[in-house]
């Protein structure tokens, strides 16, 4: 596969060079504004916009399975057919928050072994660079053939199987800013907190003040000060609802790691089972 993540410049080789490149726009934001229009603004030629609510999670699912479960396997080839990624396409992902919401792509792609790529730096670096941009609805893709696969059940976890992870002092990295982990600001969360155990590994961190991914030397002592970085240590990642936790796991294959495993419900689905316990602040009481 190709490495988890891409500069500008080497896709722009890419894309004269004639490779089959298909470019993601996946713009989503927590505070309700519309993915949508925000791609409508200002997109990168030819991108292709990806609904994350629609097309990158299931719907119908009790709330233990959190906000944004996996979908099905047909349904998501469905929906990378209908956006023209086929089978062999390589996929490069975008977004304005430095991969957080494009990571999810990326990372759901490349568990299933296809080649699928985060723009370093998203729309922001490209228009710094003085890139070009389009506006408006952007092109209707030309259908593709997506083979549908089971989810591979090595790559991800239950929360059983996180529960007793963290029992057993194993790493299970929580995405979400501090303020929500520590349980000081719920938000969208049903309770306050984090899962007992977990340690904080805010999703911004894998990130420099211009919004690129840190250099690989820098990543790797991120996460060896989290204790990620020995093979025993089998991490685990989740978040809110199984979207920023993917920065981590890319920034962890980035640096020459193993991917965490994903526990996808993350804490929206933990929290609203009263079966599980939870702990706030920075290490915690449990609740």
């Amino acid at each position: 596969m190709i490495a988890p993540v891409v500069d500008a410049a080497s896709l722009e080789t890419w894309l004269h060079t004639g490779r089959p490149v298909t470019i993601t726009d996946v713009r989503w934001y927590l505070d309700g504004r519309d993915g949508r229009e925000a791609y409508e603004t200002a997109h990168l030629p030819g991108a292709v916009w990806i609904d994350l609510d629609r097309d990158l999670a299931g719907h119908g699912l009790p709330a233990t399975e959190g906000r944004h479960p996996l979908p099905t396997p047909a349904d998501f080839a469905a929906a990378m057919a209908v956006a023209g990624i086929g089978d062999d396409t390589i996929v490069v992902a975008y977004d304005d928050t430095g991969g957080l919401t494009a990571g999810r792509l990326v990372v759901m792609l490349r568990m299933l072994g296809r080649d699928a790529a985060v723009l370093n730096g998203g729309l922001n670096t490209w228009v710094a660079e003085g890139r070009a941009i389009e506006t408006g609805p952007g092109r209707a893709p030309t259908p593709a053939t997506f083979t549908a696969a089971a989810w591979p059940s090595e790559r991800l976890v239950s929360a059983d199987e996180t529960a007793a992870h963290a029992a057993a002092g194993g790493v299970v990295l929580d995405a979400r800013a501090a303020e929500r982990f520590t349980g000081e600001v719920t938000q969208i969360d049903p309770r306050p907190g984090h899962i007992p155990g977990a340690r904080n590994a805010p999703w911004a961190a894998v990130l420099g003040a211009d919004g690129r991914m840190l250099p690989t030397q820098e990543l790797l002592a991120h996460y060896t000060q989290l204790g990620a970085t020995v093979p025993e240590a089998a991490p685990i990642a989740y978040c809110g609802s199984g979207v920023s936790a993917c920065m981590n796991a890319i920034a962890m294959e980035h640096a020459g790691l193993t991917p965490p495993r994903m526990y996808v419900a993350s804490f929206s689905g933990w929290s609203a089972d009263p079966a599980h316990a939870v702990e706030t602040g920075p290490g915690g009481q449990v609740a």
